[in-house]
């Protein structure tokens, strides 16, 4: 036998990949146009926190998407997205997911929410719709319309975990408990909404090991995909205050990281993202994930050396698969 010739594979590669689940999925590469919903989050205004989470830019994480206007129209910000993504050479394909990423995008009425979504997946182009919000943010009645929402056209949650680790969660102010966060999962599940489950990589005050632990947690939760970002200082964050008071990760310790998360990760969980972009205007470090590029080849490579694939360290029933 052939050096890794036993390595389970998708596609090419040896992890679950979201391009990979894409083109299985609808037949084609498919791009993701990122849209803002024109909401606030109960973690700033008042309602849970101010501020946010120390991470959290102050366009709420949703640097790259469209930029809201007051007459909500969102119609308009999925043309304007979809013309610059046709100006890249390499674009190719006429499908594309609607992506309301900035702040916590169920975090309204929902006869507003119901209306920005509508205008959303009825686009023509728009295969499917990805919501990217906290927890903590849902009612019956949100629940209910996102139910009705794929029943049109695919409709995915993301909800930003970051970590299992209390202690953790409330250094981050991320604002919410594990409770509320398997509530909402359960909800979601209940009415066959596919969720993604954000997860960070290099938070202050938190090692390998207690990451392992958020992974292990996660494969024992009903989620269908998983983001793993790398942590990122950016400019004008609580964050970036305590620069100096926490280990930024080097390029070999994240790498070691991933194959690690990827070999623990049940493969069943499809992977969003293996690294992020931090927006190169307000990133103050780490300076090398600018090269985004380079980090995904370093990881393709060791991945390949070391012959692991996503699955391979899974724990079951309290040991190793």
């Amino acid at each position: 036998m052939k050096k890794n010739e036993h390595i389970k594979r998708w596609g090419e590669k040896p992890y679950y990949s979201l391009d990979y689940y894409l083109k299985k999925t609808f037949g084609e590469k498919i791009y993701k146009v990122a849209l803002d919903g024109g909401m606030s989050c109960p973690n700033r205004d008042g309602t849970v926190s101010t501020g946010g989470c120390i991470f959290c830019s102050n366009g709420g994480s949703g640097d790259f998407a469209i930029k809201h206007d007051k007459d909500n129209d969102i119609t308009r910000q999925i043309e304007t997205g979809i013309n610059s993504l046709k100006t890249n050479e390499k674009f190719v394909g006429e499908k594309f997911i609607a992506y309301f990423q900035s702040f916590s995008n169920t975090y309204a009425p929902v006869s507003y929410l119901e209306d920005i979504f509508l205008q959303a997946i009825d686009h023509p182009l728009i295969s499917a719709l990805s919501i990217g919000t906290r927890p903590d943010c849902f009612s019956s009645e949100i629940y209910d319309l996102i139910e009705r929402l794929n029943h049109i056209k695919p409709v995915w949650v993301e909800l930003g975990l970051q970590t299992k680790h209390e202690k953790t969660a409330e250094f981050i102010n991320r604002g919410y408990t594990l409770e509320v966060f398997e509530k909402a999962v359960h909800e979601l599940r209940k009415r066959n909404i596919t969720v993604i489950v954000h997860v960070i990589i290099g938070l202050p005050g938190e090692n390998a090991d207690n990451l392992y632990e958020t992974i292990d947690y996660l494969n024992q939760m009903d989620i269908q995909g998983i983001k793993l970002q790398l942590l990122h200082i950016l400019k004008d964050t609580a964050l970036a205050d305590l620069m100096g008071s926490f280990h930024i990760l080097t390029p070999d310790e994240y790498i070691d990281i991933l194959c690690e998360c990827i070999a623990k990760l049940s493969p069943d969980i499809v992977i969003h993202r293996l690294t992020g972009d931090g927006p190169k205007d307000l990133l103050i470090a780490p300076e090398w994930s600018k090269n985004k590029r380079q980090v995904l080849n370093t990881l393709s490579h060791e991945l390949k050396v070391r012959g692991i694939y996503q699955g391979q360290k899974l724990k079951r029933n309290g040991g190793l698969a």
